[in-house]
């Protein structure tokens, strides 16, 4: 069979793709990813107890954009899931980000967000120039509130010193002068109500799609032609590591079932001292269910195994810009997620990002 485009990968990216190319514009549509699953990282399944996990750690979907959202809720409800995040610190578990509410407890005593400034201002580091994701932290909170919540996590996280680590990796991890305790404070939030592995599942259940899992690139497809590709994979893979490779950090996971209703106050509590694993995550809190047992994951970062984020120095910057000068030398291909374009993308950046790409191809055509 001809197809008229080869999607590598069914995560966000290449569902989303791939169901517009299908649908929208009538194509006939190969998608292939080497897991046995689509979804990508966002994949979820119900376990032996039949509650929603995620495989992967814990994916909540946040967006400012309607146009994502309401393009989405073509193939779920959402579940109306507001992230609340908690900190293990001092023997107590403190809201994040830090806001009012956190140093409040932390110190024992009340805060405006006037006298908030004013303390922040007195502890915080006067660094000239931001080079770096501790500079960014000190720079907002000062030396000991890092040392608190910050230095330790990341270090956790990514296996390097903040010190290594450019300065986006904790300019996602605002302060606030209220007591907002949301993780995210976009206006559409929650998770699909049957989970992320179903909404894939629809975005591309279309007589145009096919859908080949357990399925390599190039090795899978070495037979069939395609008019076009969009490659959602590692991009340095997609070269054979031709520069050499880009490096990722991973994350391990240890998940247990346990005989009680619930385990702790919010659906991610994290630790960011001497515990080995980086947070603990209880899907009943995100996924809204009832049930007299509950499933939790411990999570730990990891230098091995599958790619989840890509690590941020101006080396591995530089790598990725002579690998994708190379890909912008190529007709008919395109890179497109947070592994083929070495960016820390959120999962509504990818869909928005998604379908931008489609959006041009069809004025393009």
């Amino acid at each position: 069979m001809r197809y008229d485009a080869l999607v590598v990968g069914a995560g966000f990216a290449g569902c989303v793709l791939a169901e517009r190319l299908a649908r929208d514009a009538g194509r006939r549509v190969l998608l292939i990813d080497r897991r046995g699953h689509i979804a990508g990282n966002a994949y979820d399944h119900r376990n032996d107890e039949g509650l929603l996990v995620q495989l992967y750690g814990p994916h909540i979907f946040h967006t400012a954009r309607k146009d994502v959202w309401d393009y989405l809720g073509r193939f779920t409800e959402w579940n109306g899931y507001i992230h609340r995040v908690l900190a293990q610190v001092n023997d107590r578990r403190v809201p994040l980000p830090i806001n009012l509410e956190t140093m409040e407890q932390l110190l024992g005593r009340t805060f405006t967000a006037e006298q908030l400034r004013a303390y922040f201002e007195e502890k915080r580091g006067k660094i000239d120039r931001i080079e770096n994701a501790r500079d960014v932290v000190v720079s907002q909170v000062g030396e000991e509130l890092y040392e608190l919540f910050f230095r330790n996590y990341t270090r956790k996280q990514w296996g390097l010193p903040p010190e290594q680590l450019a300065a986006e990796v904790t300019q996602r991890l605002p302060v606030r002068y209220d007591r907002d305790t949301r993780y995210f404070t976009d206006p559409y939030q929650g998770l699909p109500r049957e989970g992320f592995t179903v909404l894939c599942e629809r975005m591309v259940d279309h007589p145009n799609v096919t859908v080949r899992l357990n399925a390599p690139y190039p090795q899978d497809v070495a037979s069939d032609s395609f008019a076009e590709t969009f490659y959602t994979g590692p991009i340095d893979a997609f070269f054979n590591y031709a520069l050499g490779r880009l490096p990722y950090r991973s994350l391990a996971f240890r998940f247990e079932t346990l005989d009680k209703e619930w385990f702790q106050e919010a659906g991610v509590v994290n630790f960011p001292n001497e515990e080995d694993h980086t947070r603990i995550t209880e899907f009943k809190h995100l996924y809204r269910e009832d049930s007299p047992r509950t499933t939790i994951c411990y999570e730990y970062g990891a230098a091995e195994g599958p790619p989840y984020y890509p690590i941020p120095t101006e080396a591995n910057r530089a790598l990725y810009e002579a690998y994708r000068a190379r890909a912008e030398t190529l007709e008919n291909v395109h890179f497109l997620g947070r592994l083929a374009q070495y960016a820390y993308l959120n999962m509504d950046q990818v869909v928005g990002r998604a379908l931008g790409l489609y959006d041009r191809i069809r004025a393009r055509d």
